[in-house]
C-alpha cells in the first residue's frame, strides 16, 4: 500500500555513522524531525544541525521547500546554515592565507544556497567580500573564489547592485583592464559588470567610461572561448542600455574597428562549433544593427528640408545627368518644371509633379530615400541602366524603380524585423551579416536590381506591381532561409530563383495540395490518421526520454543555471536536476529530482505559467511567454516551470507532457507532423495511380442482373 501523501521515505548521512532509514512525516516540524534524528545518533545540541540533499546542490531543507523532498531521497545531516556562515564570516577574516583561501572556496560553493546566502548576508558577510576586493592585491586563486561567492550572493537579489561603491567597481574594472591577469579572473570580472550594467543607468556610465570599447574588442580577440563570451556580453549588455544616440555612436566605433569582418572570420567560420549563447548575443548585435534604421524609417519626408530635397534631386540628375546639363537660363520657369515631373515620372515616382509626397508614407519613410540615394551613388552606371532602361520601354511595362524602391524598403524592414524589440532566447542571425558594414543598403542594391529582372521575367504591366514584389518577396525569404554566407552567395542563389522557378515550385505545392483534396483521398486520410497520430505519441514519448538542456532565466539577466529533464524508459517518472555548462545527455541515475506522472495534474503555458507572472513587470518578452510552460503536481501546489530553448522543443514538450496526462496533442507541430507524415503515406498508397485522375465520387453500382443463370450448379456435377 502507498505511503500517504504526507509521508516521505527517505534516507538520512552523516559520515562515519550508519544511515537513518526514516518516514518523514510532512506535517512535524522540521526542528522535531532533526531532533529525532540527532537523539538516534547521540547527537547534542539539535539546533545546530540542518539537513540537505546528499546530491546534485545539496540544497538545505528549510520549511518552505521541505514539500520538494521525494520519495526515495538521500539527505545528509549538516552543520545548520547560521552556524556555518558564522564560521565562514570568520574564516574569510583570518589572518591564514590557507584557512583564508579554503573558507572562500567553501563560502563560493555554499553561496548557491539561498538559506546559506541570507544567513552569511544578515552578518554583514558582503562588506567583508567588499573589503577583500578593495583592500587586496591579490589576482590569484584567493580572488578568483573572492568574485565567484560574489556573484552567487548577488544572483539572490537580496542586495541591490545600486549599494556598490565605486572603489568596489573600480577594482572590478581593474581586473577587466589589466593584462597580466587569470583569465577565470578577467571572466568573472566581465560576468559582475554585465550583471551591474542593466540595473540603472549610474553604473552604465560608469562601466562604460571605465571599460572601453577598445579593451572589450581584445578580449573579443583572445584565443579562450569562455572570455571572448563573457566579454561579448558586456558589449550587448552595454549596447542595450544605452541611448539611441550613445548607442549609434558605439555601433559606428565598431564599424571604425571592423569588428562585424573580425566576427564574421574568427567567430562564426571558428574551428569551434557556435555554442547557443554566443548565437544569441550575435543574434542581439545584428538585431540592435539593423534597428539603428529604425528612425530613417518612421520619419516621413518633410518637404520643405533643403537637404532632402537635395537627396531627391541627387536622383534626377544622376540619372539624366546629359539632359540636366542644359543651362538653366535656357527653358521658362514653368518648362523646367514640366521637365522636371516628366524625369521624376520616368524615374517611377507616383505623384512626379511632387515626389515628396511619395515619401511620406511610414514605414519605409526617408530610409526607402536613403537606398535609393545609396544605389545611385554607389553603383551609378547600374542604377542609370535601371532607369533609362524602363523609360524606354512602353509605359504599360515599364518597371517603377521609385515605387519599387519604396515597396521594397517595406518588405526589407518586415522580413528583417527593422524596429522589433530583441527576442531573449532567440538565437536565429544571419551570417552574411557580419561579413558587410553596409548589409541593409547592399543588400537592397542586390534586390531592387532582382525587382527589375523578375518585372521582365514576368512581363509586368503597372497592374501587375503588387504581384511582382509578393514574387520578389518569396524569392527573398526562400533565400534567406538557406542562410547564405556572404551576400555574394546570396545573390547568385537568389537570380537562381527565378519566376519560372518560383511558379514551379508554387506548381508542386498546389498540385500536392490538390491531390490530397479528392474525396476518397480524404476518407483514406480519416482512416490513417489514428495510427500516424499513435506514431506521433510515440515520438514524443521518445523524445522526453532522450532529455533537453534547459535554462533558468533569472530577473536581471538572460540566461542563468542550466538544468536537464527526462522522462523515465517506462513513462512513469519525471527525472530532472541541474548540470554543469558543456553535459550534454546526462545518464538519468545523476538526476537527483523526481516527480512521478501519477502526481501531474495539469499543464500551464505562457501566461498561465506561475514563473511568467512573477516576472511580467512591464518588460516581459513576448517570445520568453511563448516558450514558458509549467507541470502542476501535488494537487496542484506545486509547479516545476520550463522556458524551452526554441519553439521545437515547447512544442515537443508540451505535446508529450499532454500525451502522459491522456490528452489531446496541441502543439502546431503536431499538426505539421501529422502532414507531413499522411501526405508520404498516402503517396506510398497512390504510387499506382500515378496520373490517373480520381474521381471525386465512386463509380455507381450496377443494377443487379434480371436473372443468375449464367452461374453454374455445381450440384450437377458429375460424381
Amino acid at each position: 500500500m502507498p505511503p500517504p501523501k504526507d509521508v516521505v521515505k527517505i534516507a538520512i548521512q552523516m559520515v562515519g555513522a550508519i544511515p537513518q532509514l526514516i518516514e518523514l512525516q510532512q506535517t512535524k516540524p522540521l526542528a522535531s524531525v532533526l531532533k529525532d534524528v540527532c537523539d538516534a545518533w547521540s547527537l547534542p545540541n539539535a539546533e545546530r544541525y540542518a539537513l540537505q540533499y546528499a546530491d546534485g546542490r545539496q540544497t538545505y531543507i528549510t520549511e518552505s521547500n521541505r514539500r520538494d523532498i521525494k520519495n526515495g531521497s538521500i539527505l545528509r545531516l549538516t552543520t545548520s546554515p547560521d552556524q556555518e556562515a558564522d564560521r565562514l564570516y570568520v574564516g574569510i577574516q583570518s589572518k591564514n592565507v590557507d584557512v583564508k583561501t579554503d573558507s572562500l572556496k567553501k563560502l563560493a560553493s555554499l553561496s548557491q544556497d539561498v538559506t546559506f546566502a541570507q544567513e552569511f548576508i544578515s552578518r554583514n558577510g558582503l562588506k567583508q567580500i567588499y573589503s577583500i576586493v578593495e583592500e587586496g592585491n591579490d589576482t590569484g586563486e584567493m580572488l578568483a573564489h573572492t568574485l565567484k561567492a560574489f556573484t552567487e550572493l548577488m544572483e539572490h537579489d537580496f542586495v541591490s547592485w545600486e549599494n556598490l561603491s565605486t572603489v568596489f567597481i573600480k577594482k572590478i574594472v581593474s581586473y577587466v583592464n589589466m593584462n597580466a591577469v587569470d583569465a577565470s579572473i578577467q571572466q568573472l570580472s566581465l560576468s559582475i559588470l554585465e550583471n551591474m550594467v542593466p540595473t540603472s543607468h549610474l553604473l552604465f556610465e560608469l562601466v562604460k567610461k571605465e571599460v572601453t570599447l577598445d579593451r572589450l574588442l581584445t578580449h573579443l580577440q583572445a584565443t579562450n572561448a569562455e572570455l571572448q563570451l563573457k566579454a561579448m556580453a558586456l558589449l550587448i549588455a552595454l549596447l542595450l542600455s544605452a541611448t539611441d544616440a550613445e548607442r549609434r555612436d558605439m555601433m559606428d566605433y565598431l564599424r571604425e574597428k571592423n569588428l562585424r569582418q573580425f566576427i564574421h572570420k574568427n567567430i562564426i567560420h571558428s574551428s569551434e562549433p557556435l555554442g547557443d549563447e554566443m548565437a544569441h548575443y550575435l543574434y542581439v548585435l545584428q538585431s540592435v544593427s539593423l534597428n539603428l534604421c529604425e528612425h530613417r524609417m518612421k520619419t516621413s519626408m518633410d518637404p520643405y528640408s533643403q537637404e532632402q530635397r537635395d537627396l531627391l534631386q541627387s536622383l534626377r540628375q544622376t540619372a539624366f545627368e546629359s539632359e540636366s546639363e542644359v543651362p538653366a537660363g535656357s527653358f521658362s520657369t514653368e518648362r523646367r518644371r514640366s521637365l522636371c515631373a516628366k524625369e521624376f515620372r520616368k524615374l517611377g515616382f507616383m505623384n512626379n509633379s511632387n515626389p515628396a509626397e511619395d515619401l511620406r508614407r511610414v514605414p519605409p519613410g526617408l530610409l526607402a530615400l536613403d537606398n535609393m540615394v545609396y544605389f545611385s551613388r554607389n553603383t551609378p552606371n547600374t542604377y542609370s541602366r535601371f532607369v533609362l532602361e524602363n523609360s524606354s520601354r512602353e509605359d504599360k511595362h515599364e518597371c517603377p524603380f521609385a515605387r519599387s524602391s519604396i515597396q521594397l524598403t517595406l518588405i526589407l524592414c518586415e522580413i528583417l524585423h527593422i524596429g522589433e524589440p530583441c527576442s531573449e532566447t532567440a538565437q536565429a542571425f544571419y551570417p552574411m551579416f557580419f561579413g558587410q558594414d553596409h548589409f541593409f543598403e547592399e543588400l537592397f542594391c542586390i534586390c531592387i536590381q532582382l525587382v527589375n529582372k523578375t518585372w521582365k521575367e514576368m512581363r509586368a504591366t503597372q497592374e501587375d506591381f503588387d504581384k511582382v514584389m509578393q514574387v520578389v518577396r518569396e524569392q527573398i525569404t526562400r533565400t534567406l532561409s538557406l542562410k547564405p554566407t556572404s551576400l555574394e552567395l546570396f545573390k547568385t542563389r537568389v537570380n537562381a530563383l527565378n519566376y519560372s522557378e518560383i511558379l514551379k515550385l508554387r506548381q508542386t505545392e498546389r498540385l500536392h495540395q490538390e491531390e490530397t483534396l479528392a474525396v476518397p483521398v480524404l476518407e483514406l486520410r480519416e482512416k490513417l490518421k489514428p495510427e500516424l497520430l499513435e506514431l506521433i505519441r510515440q515520438q514524443r514519448l521518445l523524445h522526453l526520454c532522450e532529455g533537453t538542456l534547459f535554462r533558468k532565466i533569472s530577473s536581471r539577466r538572460r540566461q542563468d543555471k542550466l538544468w536537464y529533464c527526462r522522462l523515465s524508459p517506462n513513462h512513469k517518472v519525471l527525472h530532472y536536476g541541474d548540470v554543469e555548462e558543456g553535459v550534454q545527455s546526462p545518464p538519468i541515475e545523476s538526476l537527483p529530482e523526481k516527480i512521478p506522472v501519477a502526481d501531474m495534474k495539469m499543464l500551464l503555458v505562457g501566461k498561465e505559467c506561475p514563473h511568467t507572472k512573477e516576472k511580467s513587470s512591464g518588460k516581459q518578452n513576448k517570445d520568453v511567454l511563448e516558450l514558458a510552460f509549467s507541470i502542476v503536481h501535488d494537487m496542484e501546489e506545486y509547479c516545476l516551470n520550463f522556458i524551452a530553448p526554441n519553439r521545437y522543443e515547447f512544442c515537443l514538450w508540451t505535446d508529450g507532457l499532454n500525451v502522459l496526462l491522456g490528452k489531446e496533442m496541441t502543439s502546431e507541430r503536431t499538426q505539421t507532423d501529422l502532414d507531413v507524415l499522411l501526405s508520404m503515406e498516402l503517396k506510398l498508397r497512390l504510387l499506382d495511380l500515378e496520373n490517373i485522375s480520381i474521381p471525386d465520387n465512386p463509380p455507381p453500382v450496377p443494377k443487379p442482373p434480371s436473372n443468375l443463370n449464367f452461374c453454374y450448379d455445381f450440384s450437377h456435377a458429375e460424381q
